[in-house]
């Protein structure tokens, strides 16, 4: 989904602050407050904003916004992060990829690369990385959820469970400060922890507004993976598990 320039900064403020107010937007942009009006309508109908009167606010942390609204969300942050993973991974390697759109912005990032063999249970990258013949794609079987193209369930584990792989790059809805991984949908989570348990080398990709956020299911604990990968990370507990638990913490902003 594209947003423009003053579409994402308007979501980044309201992010930052809670709430944005139109007479600060028209301030602040030099437009008037109708214009602002607009923006924020249109924000909303894609549900990265709930309008309320006079102005808007971010949704609410446990809100599992639509995945192709999640897509608008820290785009570019996302590229980077998939790019700093897909140099992780070299050619002739077997990996997992599981639903989310950080780790749909990997499955683009890996197209260049030979000889990989890729199992995901994420029919958007499944469908993106086929075409490509020196890429092969094995996708599991189970419950398709119509809201994402994930694939989930019993089914879905079972296949998993099938495969030891190189590599696994897996995502989260939320960070908990105490490192806890966390998604919204239970079969979901479960076929995450199927992904960990079968990998040589666990990569998390997730940038920094899943700090922010929260979800009712725990997937497992930062301490399980291997590599963490984010645009930038300022919360000390999080630094603090990622050097006592070894995991090699990288952040795209600072490379």
């Amino acid at each position: 989904m594209f947003l423009s320039s003053r579409h994402s900064e308007i979501v980044q403020m309201a992010r930052d602050g809670g709430r944005v107010l139109v007479d600060d937007l028209a301030a602040h942009f030099q437009v008037t407050p109708q214009t602002i009006r607009k923006d924020l309508n249109e924000l909303c109908d894609k549900r990265l904003l709930s309008r309320i009167h006079g102005g808007a606010l971010f949704p609410s942390g446990i809100e599992n916004m639509e995945y192709e609204a999640r897509r608008g969300i820290a785009a570019e942050e996302k590229e980077a992060i998939g790019r700093a993973a897909a140099a992780l991974i070299p050619d002739n390697a077997s990996l997992f990829i599981n639903i989310g759109t950080t780790t749909e912005a990997v499955s683009t990032a890996l197209l260049d690369h030979k000889g990989l063999m890729v199992i995901t249970n994420n029919i958007n990258v499944a469908n993106r990385m086929r075409v490509y013949p020196a890429i092969e794609v094995v996708i599991a079987g189970g419950v398709v959820r119509g809201a994402d193209g994930g694939i989930v369930g019993e089914a879905a584990v079972d296949f998993i469970r099938q495969f030891k792989v190189d590599y696994a790059v897996i995502g989260a809805s939320a960070i908990d400060h105490d490192g806890a991984l966390l998604d919204f949908d239970f079969r979901e989570v479960r076929v995450a922890q199927a992904i960990i348990a079968n990998a040589r080398h666990v990569v998390l990709v997730s940038d920094q507004t899943k700090f922010e956020r929260n979800a009712p299911v725990r997937i497992g604990h930062l301490s399980q993976v291997d590599t963490f990968i984010t645009d930038r990370c300022d919360i000390a507990s999080i630094r603090r598990i990622c050097r006592e638990s070894d995991v090699n913490l990288v952040e795209t902003a600072s490379a």
